[in-house]
């Protein structure tokens, strides 16, 4: 032996040291039981955080839309934490006074417009003339106009009890939409402070390859700013044109019609027709006959054509990568699960989904090829 040379002892035994000496049926069930402890632990992560899961959600697209901004930011000298605490405060700040104008609208206006009904659906009223005129051209119905608008006038008076309550419920959803607001804050700040070392550790842990768990973190991304910059921000431009429309051609109570015009821009195709049409149309039933096709051409134009071709791809671009019909069952199907959350909820998961669906598909498609 060349006590000079600097190697390292062998053992003189003959068997393996270190991890080695480790049987592998061993290392195998130590492997399993580390993932099923890994696995544990993301249900139990996932299981305290679902009663604010909607904040963590919600802050993690704005996050995804800060992005752009926090880079600029950081570009002309700012430190990470400055530029992604700036960018927080001032969305959060921005967006929650958009959203509480939206339910002050909503509310106030709301029960106002209600409880006008009964007027316009009384003797003389707007909606009982435009009933009487209606009528008269359906005369082998034998249909009473009288008799139609006693049950219109019963359903208002209903109505108006119910936004009553709705306007009590808000009230009383007071915290959890405080609470909601905070964690969207603190997720949207971990988002842009952490998000580029949260995506390696996932490509490490995620037992897919790299390049997917990356491509599927890169679409979240794509998809939630999308969704929240886009189709927030389209839908408050559309609500903002059509309001200024409704105020133009007379339309009674505009700011609450404008909120509504918003709000429907979230189902796509047809959304915003459904208020502008029938207000439209009521105009001019009612004897304003300009007004209402003047609302109808400025509707049309500036509502329809400006934004859903102008403003929303600048914003977002043109790409279209979800049918149709799963757009359709991400709306309806988020509301009916998550709520009015869902509206958001819906398209991100329906669109991730069909990411992962897309990026399974091509790994069996190369797999295949590979035999």
């Amino acid at each position: 032996m060349n006590a000079g040379s600097g190697a390292p002892a062998e053992r003189t035994d003959g068997g393996p040291s270190g991890d080695a000496a480790t049987p592998k049926p061993q290392q195998a069930r130590q492997a399993r039981a580390l993932d099923i402890l890994a696995v544990v632990a993301l249900a139990a992560l996932v299981w305290l955080a679902s009663p604010v899961g909607v904040g963590l959600f919600l802050g993690a697209l704005l996050g995804f839309t800060l992005q752009p901004i926090y880079e600029r930011l950081r570009l002309r000298g700012w430190r990470p934490s400055a530029a992604a605490l700036s960018c927080t405060i001032a969305a959060t700040v921005a967006i929650s006074g958009a959203v509480s104008m939206l339910g002050v609208l909503f509310v106030t206006r709301g029960v106002t417009l209600v409880s006008s009904l009964p007027a316009l659906l009384g003797p003389g009223g707007a909606v009982r003339t435009f009933a009487d005129r209606a009528l008269k051209g359906l005369g082998p119905l034998r249909l009473d106009s009288g008799d139609l608008a006693s049950k219109l006038e019963q359903e208002a008076m209903t109505l108006g009890d119910r936004v009553a309550g709705v306007a009590a419920q808000i009230a009383g959803t007071t915290f959890g939409a405080l609470l909601t607001l905070f964690f969207v804050t603190l997720t949207s700040y971990a988002v842009l402070r952490h998000w580029n070392t949260l995506v390696a550790r996932l490509e490490l842990t995620l037992p897919l390859e790299p390049r997917h768990t990356h491509a599927l973190l890169d679409q979240f991304r794509k998809v939630g700013r999308e969704v929240l910059w886009g189709t927030v921000v389209t839908g408050l431009a559309q609500g903002l044109l059509a309001a200024i429309g409704y105020w133009v051609t007379g339309v009674p109570q505009p700011a609450f019609f404008g909120a509504l015009t918003a709000v429907a821009s979230l189902v796509p195709a047809v959304g915003t027709l459904l208020v502008w049409i029938p207000l439209a149309l009521f105009r001019i039933a009612t004897g304003h006959v300009v007004a209402g096709l003047a609302l109808l051409i400025y509707s049309t134009i500036f509502v329809g054509i400006v934004s859903d071709y102008i403003i929303r791809p600048r914003l977002v671009g043109s790409d279209k990568n979800v049918p149709v019909l799963l757009t359709f069952v991400s709306l309806f199907g988020g509301v009916e699960v998550f709520g009015l959350v869902g509206l958001i909820l819906g398209p991100v998961i329906v669109t991730l989904s069909v990411a992962v669906l897309k990026t399974h598909e091509a790994a069996v498609a190369a797999a295949r090829r590979g035999r």
